[in-house]
Parts: structure tokens; sequence; C-alpha cells
């Protein structure tokens, strides 16, 4: 290709090179863990960075780990400044990067995590970052991780990742627009947990019963049906319909059905037995899946049933392989309000959940584009300066 040439981690412009991680850290600041034993906590003493301290994103320090001044001391060669890059290393979170807020200034790394100390003059961190979040980061992350009791990244290793390279003010600029694609991801998201945060208080009113509500039975109102089991050579992820078993998601999928769109699910076995679900496709019903065939609003008797399963996935037995029996089921208490009420609380959830699921939607494009636009940027194809 025209102005591209040929490198280890595929094209790249002419004009950009492919360096180490080694080769663009602070001098005397190599990229290392921390503290293997953190020993008792100290009321007083220096904070210790874990991996589990921002593996679902920074609240503050409250909770975090404090160590004495020996290991501090005896640690200061791992010590983190603002705005250092840190790595998970150690754990199921491997190879998650995140930038150093202020507030940890002068803390001290863990085993499990590394701090990556970008030099500022010869590259822009949160380019750095963008890389090592890219596909190019993450399959060098599973090139180089060793397997144990726990996977694990050696610094030696990290030292050796591959980046490309070019002028700083373009890497600023490429940051900056993935920088904003992320901004929109985490609206999104902050958005959509809002959304569910006021379905979640409408449910509670809507679905509280009310003194002229009637009670019956779940076998009254409800044909509980279980399904049948599938053999895997008749499941493939490239046939068209779900098989809904015991699980929150499709075991697999088949080329037949055997239950029609708009049916309610409870999950009969299995660690998630007693989740209910809506399906508003065809569908498989498996041997480990209870179906409900009713005349009254579903989903009114969904949205019920959603709002109860707490309750309902405390109806299980057994421990090794727990289980909900179908007479238990049965005999579970369902409120009813007089049908014209089923119907406007039915529609009022109904909508919320499309509005949610209309959002959930736009969040999936939003991060397939990141990581499109993510590809186009790093190689090159798309160029910012």
């Amino acid at each position: 290709m025209v102005g591209y040439k040929q490198t280890d981690i595929g094209l790249i412009p002419e004009d950009w090179e492919v360096t180490n991680l080694s080769e663009i850290i602070e001098p005397n600041r190599n990229i290392r863990y921390g503290i293997v034993q953190p020993g008792k906590y100290e009321p007083s003493g220096c904070l210790m960075l874990r991996s589990q301290d921002y593996s679902k994103g920074w609240s503050n320090s409250d909770g975090m780990h404090r160590v004495n001044s020996t290991l501090e001391n005896q640690y200061k060669n791992a010590r983190l400044n603002k705005d250092d890059l840190i790595m998970t290393v150690v754990g199921a979170g491997i190879g998650q990067v995140v930038i150093a807020p202020d507030w940890l200034d002068k803390a001290i790394a863990s085993r499990s995590t590394a701090r990556i100390a970008i030099d500022k003059t010869k590259a822009a961190k949160e380019y750095v970052l963008c890389c090592l979040t890219s596909p190019l980061g993450v399959r060098q992350v599973l090139d180089v991780q060793k397997e144990g009791a726990q996977p694990v990244i050696s610094c030696l290793d990290l030292e050796k990742f591959s980046i490309p390279y070019p002028t700083i003010s373009e890497q600023e600029a490429i940051a900056e627009v993935l920088s904003d694609t992320d901004a929109l991801i985490g609206a999104l998201e902050k958005l959509i947990a809002k959304k569910r945060l006021i379905k979640q208080g409408a449910m509670q009113t809507l679905l509280t019963p009310k003194d002229d509500w009637e009670v019956k039975k779940l076998g009254e109102v409800c044909d509980i049906k279980k399904g049948e089991q599938l053999n895997k050579d008749k499941m493939r992820d490239i046939q068209k319909y779900p098989v809904i078993n015991g699980g929150v998601l499709p075991s697999g999928y088949t080329d037949k059905y055997n239950q029609v769109e708009n049916t309610i699910t409870i999950s009969e076995g299995g660690n998630s037995c007693g989740y209910v679900n809506y399906m508003r496709v065809k569908f498989w019903q498996g041997g480990h899946c209870y179906s409900l065939k009713t005349i009254m609003n579903k989903l009114y008797l969904y949205s019920y049933l959603k709002f109860n399963e707490g309750i309902i996935m405390n109806l299980r037995v057994g421990s090794g392989l727990p289980n909900i029996q179908r007479n238990r089921l049965e005999q579970f208490d369902v409120f009813l309000p007089q049908l014209s009420e089923q119907t406007r609380i039915a529609t009022i959830l109904s909508d919320m959940d499309s509005e949610i699921d209309a959002l959930e939607k736009k969040l999936s494009k939003t991060k397939e584009l990141k990581q499109g636009l993510m590809q186009q940027l790093l190689t090159g194809k798309i160029r910012l300066v």
C-alpha cells in the first residue's frame, strides 16, 4: 500500500515508527509491580493500590489498604505519581489499564498492579493507554501471560510490548478522538443506570399489592410446562433459534423451535434457577426451563414475576445442582389488580423497557464504533495530523 510500510505489528504509515514500551518510560522509573505481602492495615499508613481498587471504576481511598512506613520505604521504587498508567498484571482482570488520579499521588503499587510511568517528552499517556487497550495490546497480553493458579504478566515482558509510534501531536489527536468516544460511552452507561433505577422505583410503586387486588396461585393463572433437552450436536452458533435452558443466556442455537414469541420463561435448574425472562422471539425451550401459558396480560405477569424474582429464586431446593420444583412454583402467590390496571401497569413498564433497550443498542453500536475507529486510528488508516 502506497505510503505505508510493513512492520511486526502490521502496516503503518511510512512516517511512523514502532517502539517498545520500555523506550518511552520516565528515566529511573522502570515498569514494576509493588508490595507482595502487605501486612496488617496501618490506619495512618501509605495507600497501597490493588487491582480491585479500580477494577469497577475509581471511587476514592475509602476501603483501600494502608501499609506501615517500613514497607513503604522498602518498596519506594514502586511509588506512583498522579497520571502514571497502571496495569493489572495478576488475576482475572489482567490487562486492564487506568490512569492514576491526583489523590493517588505517592501511593505504592501492589503485586497485582504494574506502574507504567510514561515520559511526556516521548509519548502521550492517553495515547499509550489506547494502544494497550486496543486489539494489538490485548493480543500482546494474551501472548505473554503465564497461566497458573492465576494468570500473570511479568514486567520484563511488558517492557517489550510494541507500540505504533507517530509524532506526539498525532498521538494527542488520536487520544482526544477516542477519549470523546469514551465520554459518550460513559454518558450512555450513566443514563442507562439512571433509567434502570427509575424503572425499579416505578415497579416498586406499581407492583406493590393494593387492598383491592385479588390473590391467586401461579398455577391457577398459568399452565407451567418444562421443555425438552437437545443434544449438543443439534446446536450451532450459526443457527437461528436460541436454546433457553437453566442459565441467563442461551445455551446455544438450533434450526428449530418449540415455543413462539412473547413467552414467559423461568429457569428450572442450575445456579440461575428462578431467573425470569420474556422471550420476544421464537426459541427452543430446554429441559431445565419452565414456560408459562396464560390468558391474562402477559406483560403484567412478567413484570410482577420479574419484580419478585428474588423470592422465586428462594424456592430452589438442593445444593449441588439447585432446582425449583413445579409444585412450589404453582403455589407462588400472584397479586392481580383489575384487567384495565394490569394493562396500564404493563404499558408503563414496557415503555420503560423499550427506552432502556434502545439506549443499550445505542451503547453497543457506540462501543463497536470505538473499536473500529481505534483500529483505523492506531494503524494510521485515518490520519488526524
